[in-house]
């Protein structure tokens, strides 16, 4: 399959999440100064997780498709999650946690669902998969980390050094989108699924909508 059927592919599926709705409760509430802070708390112990679980995700996507784009791709995403890294430890502190806070900190399950997808598409999944997935719901996500960015500072007075993780997260690396349509290229050629790859991005997505719902539980 040609580039053009593979560039259409990833346009597809940003079209399909971008159709959907796109409220977040979490965010909206951060925006209007009306989230407690303990779940600032949650926020930084949730992703604490998440981010080592995707860090060995994409470190194990690039060990089984090193070669091509696929390669540069996910050694580039596992890269940039151990960077994210040691910004989230500047945000917990600002909120008054170190590491022994966050990884005593007791998940929620539904807020965890995203990374175990992740994992078993590691595992289990195609590099045209996995690339479409992240590639269609960057935006959304990106557009999320920067609006958190900007109510953290305005609303809850935390400094830009302590909302440099979502800074980090609410614009793609340069080159991003390219690099993925040109992994989606690649596994397509070598005969994988364009179908599973763009129920791969819808389940990404519903996945991340229970994350931020997670958050929110139990408010009014």
């Amino acid at each position: 399959m040609s580039e053009e059927f593979a560039a259409d592919l990833v346009r597809q599926a940003c079209d399909d999440i971008a159709a959907r709705p796109d409220e977040n409760r979490f965010v909206e509430l951060l925006e209007a100064g009306k989230l407690p802070k303990e779940r600032l708390n949650w926020l930084a112990g949730e992703e604490f997780r998440i981010i080592r679980s995707d860090q060995r995700s994409f470190s194990l996507l690039a060990s089984r498709f090193p070669d091509g784009s696929a390669g540069g791709l996910f050694l580039g995403l596992a890269q940039g999650e151990a960077q994210a890294s040691g910004l989230l430890l500047e945000f917990a502190s600002a909120l008054g946690w170190g590491e022994k806070e966050l990884k005593g900190y007791a998940p929620l399950p539904f807020a965890q669902v995203y990374p175990a997808y992740l994992a078993s598409c590691a595992v289990y999944g195609t590099r045209s998969a996995v690339a479409l997935a992240m590639a269609a719901n960057l935006d959304e996500w990106g557009g999320f980390c920067g609006r958190i960015a900007e109510a953290l500072t305005s609303r809850y007075g935390l400094s830009e050094e302590a909302v440099g993780f979502f800074r980090f997260f609410a614009t793609p690396p340069p080159g991003f989108l390219e690099q993925a349509e040109a992994t989606v290229a690649e596994g397509l050629a070598a005969g994988e699924d364009p179908v599973e790859a763009l129920r791969a991005a819808q389940t990404l997505h519903v996945y991340e909508t229970a994350f931020w719902d997670a958050l929110v539980t139990g408010l009014d």
